[in-house]
């Protein structure tokens, strides 16, 4: 008991100096157990959605793409509504219903503006039945009852201000028609971010089908008595094979299937970077108590002549980490869930509405922050807890933290190198490798490595750097200036740490930088070699041009040519009767001059012949393909065709890596007109010195088409550098968490450095220290501290992200692009971090009474 009352005593009375670990523990905690909430509630939301609107049994065709896919052809697989009496007639069915859903839809209002959203959700039209009432009830107005009647959620009538009577537009592959707003429909449920437009069943059928008398699924109901399951084999029984039947249980698993890829990226990202914060907060809390116990020298001392064993003074400290990492877990866990809920606020702004209704809390987010902090916290405190119990009686004869103590050794030293040198071997043996497994293999190896060498050879490290710092930075604040390089160098292990807990975070800002702005470099460089074409039009939701906007295009005027891409799904058979699951992209003859493909033989011109195709060279070396052979190719919805293979193309390049090309009239003979594909992309080139009414001409023509998109390859590069810097700047932000903990870090050194030098400070006042110097001099410890963990992690960001880029030029990246001004923006950042940091202890340094100072303690 006297061991806990002293631990309990000494974590009061620093709690101002563990006020910095605690907050580094609860953020981290906030992290994890926001994530975890996050995720929870998502899925709280998705199986709400699921649970409303399953009915017992669902029957669809049994090609029928996923919820969320888009059907090349544009339109999704029908079957005869005359199924609708069968299914009615199964024993045990009730409520039978016929549904028709699109997502090959566009709908845009009076203005032209695309009502649809713009965070990746889809825009649904579906037919009006009762079975919407489930999930849906109309707010206003009434349901759709004609051809001219539309239903519209109401989380889209309010972010684009539309009301009853306002006439919107949906564009399908069958053509454009117009309705007037007859209802807004407003969820039960949460929507999580899709635009819902509702038609009449006939209006649904004729204008996203082709025509009436279709359904693209059957609903049925089981009565009382009769279970899901039974009510499935009884319309099984009743429809015969051909088609895909799912209970309610089956179809929310598959819709939890479909999402589940999206939420464990996200879940498993968010959480790699908690991990990054933790071990960050790891060596503050190492820093904080090892200060504390060498401040408390004296102290243990006495305590260790009065009778306290070893073990009485180790389990002292942890019992203060203990405290520590309770105190600190329950607040992050709280933290956490307000995390949570910013996620939420935050995914709603950029398209995916999620209620705060819907907020789910498992019992085993709280277990799980709690325990990991206290974990991390005590083994984080463990050395200094060993450190602690070392102290023996006569300590409590000297002064506490004596320079001896901080002294980096020789033997930590010599592992710090040997790890260092291991981590160097390996990301060289990853920029040799042949393959990518491998070469990814050898790099996580070398990032780990190199990273434990760093921090363990940190304090070595820290007596040059800080040198040499000091020359540049330090010396030209003349006698302050070397005061604050003779501080940072009077612990090095400390500095070491300090500076590492920053380097971490900035090590891989700076990979990251290099990885994205090379796969930039080498993505631009690759368009200027291969891309031929002037113009790529195309659809930034994947969705395939419509055909009134193609024929729109090709009358645009100044075109030279436009090349159709269309993607084809077909089973290919090698010679040797191995079956593979590829896709065939058919294409114009043009497409060789839109987009210039190496062959490493025949000639590609062949391919586009009757009956011809060509294959990748990765293809053709694992299936031991060569120019002559015939595959066998069973289209999709199609007949199977022999066509021979008279080029193999290089796959070397990151353009359309891996294609396989035939020709649109050779893939046409094979599959019926409803089911020949429209086109991905188009590409379009102008007539000689005519590119910029070219250009403008497009656009003109798209104008009434804003789901699709117009880029010159000027436009293509900025895009792709967008996309790659808005990436970027996600991962920054999350990296940020690390980075503030790191802050934190130099904080708390700094503040403690005060404490351990009162009397330091006071006798340095007495003889004419001003206080505008001393501030100063904490100030430029802070940033040569600072600045030496930015340079450590700087350099080895930028090694990492030179070996990943090696790893990803066998993938065809092949151009390394150091972003030097985002290298040195950080680094010159890194001393304003030092500044920021240091102002605090600095302000609370300068405030100190001098004879108290001197007679402390």
């Amino acid at each position: 008991m006297s061991v806990l009352k002293t631990s309990l005593r000494n974590f009061l009375a620093h709690k101002g100096r563990m006020a910095l670990s605690v907050v580094a523990v609860l953020l981290s905690v906030a992290f994890v157990s926001g994530t975890l909430v996050f995720t929870d509630t998502m899925n709280t939301t998705f199986e709400k959605l699921f649970a409303t609107t399953a009915s017992s049994v669902t029957v669809s065709p049994e090609g029928a793409a996923g919820e969320s896919d888009v059907p090349q052809t544009g339109r999704p697989e029908a079957f005869p509504a005359a199924l609708l009496d069968k299914v009615a007639k199964a024993e045990g069915a009730r409520n039978v219903q016929g549904a028709v859903t699109s997502l090959s839809v566009t709908v845009v209002d009076a203005k032209n503006k695309n009502v649809g959203p713009t965070g990746g959700a889809p825009t649904i039209a579906v037919n009006w039945t009762p079975n919407e009432l489930r999930s849906v009830e109309i707010a206003s107005g009434h349901e759709p009852r004609g051809p001219t009647d539309v239903v519209v959620d109401a989380a889209t009538a309010e972010k684009h201000g539309l009301k009853l009577g306002d006439e919107l537009r949906t564009i399908s592959v069958t053509g454009d028609f117009t309705a007037k707003i007859s209802g807004i429909a407003e969820f039960k449920v949460t929507n999580p971010g899709a635009t819902l437009v509702y038609f009449e069943t006939a209006t649904a059928q004729r204008e996203l089908l082709g025509k009436e008398g279709l359904f693209t699924q059957i609903t049925a109901d089981a009565a009382p008595g009769v279970s899901d399951e039974a009510l499935k084999a009884n319309v099984a029984a009743a429809l015969g094979d051909g088609y895909k039947l799912q209970t309610a249980a089956e179809a929310a698993d598959a819709g939890r299937e479909e999402l589940a890829g999206f939420l464990d990226v996200m879940k498993y990202a968010m959480l790699g970077f908690a991990g990054i914060a933790l071990l960050v907060g790891i060596f503050l809390i190492v820093n904080t108590f090892s200060m504390l116990v060498a401040q408390r020298t004296r102290e243990i001392g006495l305590m260790r002549a009065i009778g306290s064993s070893r073990r009485q003074v180790n389990r002292s400290v942890l019992i203060e980490a203990l405290l520590l990492g309770l105190v600190g877990s329950a607040a992050g866990v709280a933290a956490g869930v307000g995390l949570a809920v910013g996620l939420m606020k935050l995914m709603s702004a950029v398209g995916m509405e999620l209620s705060t209704g819907d907020l789910t809390v498992k019992w085993t987010t709280p277990v799980v922050g709690v325990v990991l902090g206290v974990v991390v916290t005590v083994l984080a405190a463990y050395v200094p807890a060993r450190r602690a119990g070392k102290i023996s009686p006569m300590a409590a004869l000297r002064d506490a933290g004596t320079p001896a103590d901080g002294r980096a050794g020789r033997v930590r030293g010599g592992i710090g190198l040997a790890l260092t040198a291991a981590g160097a071997a390996a990301l060289v043996a990853a920029t040799r490798a042949e393959e990518a497994a491998p070469g990814s293999a050898w790099l996580g190896l070398g990032v780990v490595l190199s990273l434990l060498g760093f921090v363990v050879v940190g304090p070595l490290l820290a007596g040059v750097v800080v040198r040499a710092l000091g020359v540049v930075v330090l010396r030209v604040f003349g006698p302050v200036g070397r005061m604050a390089e003779r501080n940072a160098l009077r612990n090095p292990r400390r500095t070491g740490a300090t500076g590492a807990a920053l380097m971490i975070g900035l090590a891989l800002v700076a990979c990251l930088s290099v990885v994205g702005s090379s796969m930039v470099a080498s993505a631009t460089e690759e368009l200027d070699r291969s891309v031929g074409a002037d113009f790529i039009v195309q659809s930034g939701t994947g969705q395939p041009i419509v055909p009134q906007a193609q024929a729109a295009l090709e009358k645009a005027p100044g075109i030279d040519h436009v090349t159709e891409y269309k993607w084809l799904d077909a089973t290919i058979t090698d010679p040797r009767g191995k079956k593979a699951e590829e896709g065939l992209a058919a294409t114009d003859a043009t497409y060789m001059r839109d987009l210039r493909r190496e062959t490493t033989a025949g000639r590609l011109a062949d391919a586009y012949g009757p009956d011809a195709m060509s294959v990748g060279s990765d293809y053709a070396t694992e299936h031991g393909v060569k120019v002559g052979d015939v595959l066998t190719v069973a289209f999709k919805g199609g007949k199977t065709a022999k066509l021979k293979v008279a080029a193999i193309t290089a796959d070397q390049g990151n353009v359309d890596n891996g294609a396989m090309y035939t020709d649109i009239t050779t893939a046409a003979r094979y599959l019926p007109a409803d089911r020949v594909p429209h086109s991905l992309l188009l590409l379009a080139s102008a007539k000689d010195g005519q590119e910029d009414q070219a250009y403008q001409a497009l656009k003109d023509a798209l104008a009434p088409y804003p789901q699709y998109k117009v880029s010159n390859q000027a436009d293509y590069k900025k895009d792709l550098q967008d996309q790659v810097g808005q990436l970027l700047n996600i991962v920054y932000g999350l990296l940020a968490l690390a980075i503030v903990v790191a802050v934190l870090g130099v904080v708390n050194t700094l503040a403690l450095s005060v404490v351990e030098r009162t009397r330091e400070i006071g006798l340095m006042r007495a003889i004419g220290l001003s206080r505008r110097q001393l501030r100063r001099m904490i100030r430029l410890e802070s940033v040569v501290i600072a600045l030496f963990g930015a340079l450590l992690g700087l350099g080895l960001g930028m090694g990492w992200g030179t070996a990943a880029q090696k790893l990803l030029a066998l993938e065809g990246l092949g151009v390394l692009d150091i972003p030097w001004p985002t290298i040195l923006t950080v680094f010159v950042a890194s001393a304003f971090v030092g500044l920021f940091a240091a102002l605090v202890p600095a302000f609370r340094a300068g405030r100190m009474n001098v004879l108290n100072a001197i007679a402390s303690e």
